[in-house]
């Protein structure tokens, strides 16, 4: 790695750390990133079934099966026969997952206050653009 590299990559890892510490204090262990994008969406949906959270996603009902398993031993949402079909259970996000979302919501909205107000409207921008960048090389 060049010099230029070996600085990014150590910034990177101090931000890595900063958001992992964070998300630690929510004793969050073990939650990934799918995990925490499926808690908001049945979150911000109210009830919803599998079906809808493996369409919205588009990805197969099996791998969205696994993801459900492992949020409802985990506590972090739980499920409920549909009044409507029995043959489909309804989804809905407990206290300990909205309290996820809620506090990773503080935290990015704290942090994006605090760097808002240490960069200029330019500075801002280009950082921004930069980060969109690199998310799309990363996905």
């Amino acid at each position: 790695m060049n010099e230029n590299e070996i600085d990014f990559y150590h910034v990177f890892t101090d931000l890595h750390c900063y958001i992992l510490a964070h998300m630690n204090k929510g004793n969050v262990h073990g939650v990934t990133a799918t995990h925490y994008n499926i808690i908001e969406y049945i979150y911000r949906n109210r009830q919803v079934t599998g079906k809808q959270i493996a369409e919205a996603f588009q990805i197969s009902q099996a791998a969205i099966s696994k993801q459900l398993k492992f949020l409802v031993e985990n506590k972090l949402i739980e499920q409920q026969q549909s009044r409507t079909d029995r043959r489909f259970f309804d989804l809905r996000a407990t206290d300990e997952g909205k309290y996820i979302i809620d506090n990773s919501e503080n935290f990015r909205e704290n942090i994006a206050k605090k760097v808002s107000k240490s960069l200029t409207d330019n500075e801002l921008k280009t950082l921004t653009l930069l980060l969109q960048r690199v998310i799309q090389v990363v996905k």
